[in-house]
């Protein structure tokens, strides 16, 4: 019988996040194999509009916003570059994008709350409010529920799944790619690891978990925590339609292809990924009350998927202190990230180290400290 398979680094979990942070290692030579569970996964990016979104990130935690916002001015660069050399199109675009509200309450909650954002912010990021009358010069089909809304330029949109793709279709050119790997158990091994899955084993020097919900279970056998959950996310996607929609909106977007797509419930259902009438009927309401034209478009298709989050909603980016080379990766903004993953994380990883300034993100900040 043969031994085990070697690889430098072994990034566990081939969704958005993982096929970033590989893309980027074997950019700079690192010799990786990615381990994709392939679609029978919980994938995150099923439940993604594809927003790269930069107003409101980071409430509570000011640098998560500057992380954001140097991700998210980033993607221009990350996109022509992929999209170079994947020859996809990633449909990004930035024409800046909406926040609605529904009430005048609301829309003066918002404003302060990204006002004093921008107050505990290192990297600036301005944002305008306007009432109905305002939206409606950029965006006439905006509907009369709408009492306002905050608007960003520094936000746009992508197709999540082109970009998928786009990263894997890349990074097999330069690494292992191993689709329908599901990883079993993550061990330390001498001085490196040992993956062990159906397929057979792989010795590491050093692992990236970027399992999505799957680090959970991977993480403790590393001495790494990843207190995260689950939370579900239902979609719609209509007919295909005349192009209509200029900018992006929290919870709609319309697709290059004409297709509008719209989403934003958040449901503690646990490994439940089915729809549910209630929730769908809901969100349909409210994407007709933004926009009123809506109302004749046929939806075609409706469907679930599982968000990965912490406690906080904020990424966690780990170094294991009992194994040194074992790193934990989990974020729910995998879309945004993507330029840090595939950029600056991915050249610390490489050099077997986490940045200082990246200390806020450690799972560190959910021990509570014994009275």
């Amino acid at each position: 019988m043969s031994g085990p398979h070697k690889t430098g680094f072994a990034v566990v979990g081939g969704g958005i996040v993982g096929a970033s942070v590989a893309y980027g290692l074997a950019a700079r030579g690192e010799s990786v194999t990615l381990f994709d569970e392939g679609d029978i996964a919980f994938r995150a990016a099923r439940g993604n509009l594809g927003n790269v979104w930069v107003q409101g990130k980071g409430v509570g935690l000011p640098a998560y916003a500057d992380l954001t916002r140097l991700a998210a001015k980033g993607w221009d660069d990350f996109a022509r570059e992929l999209g170079a050399e994947s020859g996809l199109d990633l449909h990004f675009r930035r024409p800046g994008a909406f926040f609605f509200c529904f009430s005048e309450d609301e829309l003066e909650r918002r404003g302060k709350m990204l006002s004093d954002l921008e107050a505990g912010a290192m990297v600036p990021s301005g944002f305008e409010i306007m009432d109905n009358a305002g939206i409606r010069k950029l965006l006439p089909e905006v509907g009369p529920a709408v009492a306002g809304a905050t608007f960003c330029s520094d936000d746009g949109t992508t197709n999540p799944f082109h970009l998928l793709r786009a990263l894997v279709t890349v990074f097999e050119r330069r690494g292992d790619y191993r689709p329908r790997h599901s990883v079993e158990s993550v061990s330390p091994d001498g001085s490196g690891f040992r993956v062990r899955t159906p397929q057979g084993e792989w010795l590491s020097d050093r692992v990236i978990l970027t399992a999505g919900l799957g680090n959970r279970e991977l993480a403790p056998a590393l001495n790494l925590s990843a207190p995260i959950r689950p939370v579900r996310g239902q979609i719609l996607v209509t007919e295909k339609l005349k192009p209509f929609l200029r900018y992006g909106i929290s919870f709609i977007r319309q697709s290059v292809e004409g297709g509008v797509i719209f989403g934003e419930s958040s449901e503690e259902a646990g490994l439940d990924d089915r729809t549910t009438p209630q929730v769908i009927q809901a969100t349909a309401k409210r994407a007709v009350a933004a926009l009123p034209l809506l109302a004749g478009a046929q939806v075609v298709r409706s469907w679930a998927a599982l968000r990965v989050m912490s406690p906080d909603g904020m990424p966690i980016y780990a170094e294991s202190a009992d194994y040194p080379g074992a790193f934990l990766v989990t974020v729910h903004s995998g879309v945004t990230l993507a330029p840090f993953h595939a950029g600056p994380l991915a050249a610390a990883l490489s050099a077997g180290w986490l940045e200082s300034s990246w200390q806020p993100f450690s799972s560190d900040r959910f021990r509570v400290p014994a009275s």
